[in-house]
């Protein structure tokens, strides 16, 4: 699998090339049908990867296997349903993310033609965190099948208290934990500063607040992982699959924000729908050693409840 891997990693270094050297040079803030196009084009570019992963797995390429449920040897077909469900998941809760994500560019004053700068290495390290606690992840699915209780209560609890939240929760950036740790090593000064990350202040290198929004934007998505990666294992162990649907659907974050960031209050009934997705995901890693939920029902469960 390792030339899998090494070419699913060049795609991905290819497509980030293009969407911040070339479709996105420089500071502006996109259009509405600027960045609904370009969610499109990701969408599909995600969608059709899971027509690789059909061949992949139909054919053994390189000893591909995936082994179901059961304990047999997979199809490229049942692979190809497994990858799209697990990319419909995380497109679905990382969609919650894009709510957080315009409190923080809110709370720290970032200007619209900053915010497509600040999500695209916001983006770039989601990809190396998800790589690496997707992997920690199916290590212990695979070592320790009692996590699964786990990781299904944690998901059920998540979606109860998504239930119960406030969702005009404010953040106050002064308490941050974040803030306050930054602050007894490096200055941290307002403004814009043409966008930098750091300036020279006062003599000393200095922190702008784009790059604390950052490091926020950043430790938030670690957070949100641990919601995800749960999830996605619900459908999926073979890592190949999870990687790749994870981090397809977080590539197409950054557009799809500000496709919704002006709409966020007339999806009126997400939280709603993302709350009884985990309990049901929770649900159903609980009950994965007793009861065989196929691949098919679960596709058809998580479209019908985005």
């Amino acid at each position: 699998m390792m030339w899998f891997w090494l070419g699913f990693f060049v795609l991905v270094a290819v497509l980030l090339a293009l969407d911040l050297g070339v479709l996105n040079k420089g500071n502006h803030e996109p259009t509405f049908k600027r960045a609904l196009t370009q969610t499109l084009v990701w969408v599909v570019i995600g969608l059709a990867f899971s027509a690789v992963v059909y061949f992949i797995y139909e054919n053994h390429w390189l000893g591909a296997k995936m082994i179901d449920d059961k304990g047999k040897v997979a199809s490229g077909t049942d692979a190809a349903i497994v990858y799209v469900s697990a990319y419909l998941l995380e497109q679905a809760l990382s969609i919650d993310n894009i709510f957080v994500i315009a409190l923080l560019f809110t709370n720290f004053r970032v200007p619209p033609h900053y915010q497509h700068r600040v999500l695209f290495w916001g983006i770039l390290g989601a990809v190396v965190f998800r790589v690496i606690m997707l992997g920690g992840g199916a290590y212990l699915a695979t070592k320790f099948t009692w996590i699964f209780y786990v990781f299904g209560a944690y998901l059920a609890f998540q979606g109860l208290k998504m239930l119960r939240a406030d969702h005009e929760e404010e953040t106050n950036l002064d308490n941050h934990p974040a803030i306050r740790f930054l602050r007894r090593f490096v200055t941290i000064v307002d403004g814009e500063h043409g966008g930098k990350f750091s300036i020279i202040h006062n003599g000393r290198r200095a922190l702008t607040t784009l790059a604390v929004c950052l490091i926020v934007v950043e430790l938030t998505d670690i957070v949100f992982a641990l919601d995800s990666i749960p999830a996605v294992l619900s459908v999926s162990h073979e890592t190949f699959i999870m990687v790749t649907s994870n981090i397809f659907a977080i590539l197409g974050l950054r557009s799809l924000y500000f496709v919704l960031a002006g709409a966020m209050a007339k999806f009126e009934y997400l939280k709603i729908a993302l709350a009884i997705l985990l309990i049901l995901i929770g649900a159903k890693m609980c009950a994965s050693n007793h009861y065989h939920v196929s691949n098919v029902v679960s596709l058809a469960l998580i479209a019908g409840i985005i």
